[in-house]
């Protein structure tokens, strides 16, 4: 499986596991949803490229997280965002892929026309294939 796909579940099982975020959110999915009641969250766009060593093969992904409010300020994504790095610290191997890092590259707060606020949270994560 390749390192993006794998990256990916880990990253959104490591987020629906966070009771604190799932608390805070209708929905967490992969891939923006079309029809969402807000407040959601979603797990975005992965770019990869090849990272690694002589002995490792690894990737490094740029990985984007959004979520989603319907209020008049953004004063709530702040609780939301701070949720995010510790969920994905914590997100483990899958399917032969295990993160060595995780680093905040950006974020950004909008507004999202008239329904509401989005919050938005790049972050590059390198992982290495794990030994069969």
């Amino acid at each position: 499986m390749s390192a993006e796909v794998a990256v990916r579940a880990a990253v959104i099982a490591a987020l629906r596991a966070d009771a604190a975020l799932m608390a805070l959110v209708n929905g967490l999915y992969d891939g923006e949803p079309v029809r969402a009641a807000a407040p959601f969250g979603f797990v975005g766009e992965c770019l990869g490229s090849d990272w690694g060593g002589k002995d490792v093969e690894g990737r490094e992904l740029r990985l984007t997280i959004g979520l989603v409010v319907a209020d008049e300020t953004p004063g709530r994504l702040a609780g939301m965002i701070a949720r995010v790095d510790p969920a994905i610290v914590a997100a483990g191997a899958e399917q032969g892929w295990r993160i060595v890092s995780a680093r905040l590259l950006r974020s950004r707060v909008a507004r999202s026309g008239a329904q509401g606020w989005r919050g938005v949270v790049d972050y590059r994560i390198r992982a290495v294939r794990e030994a069969a």
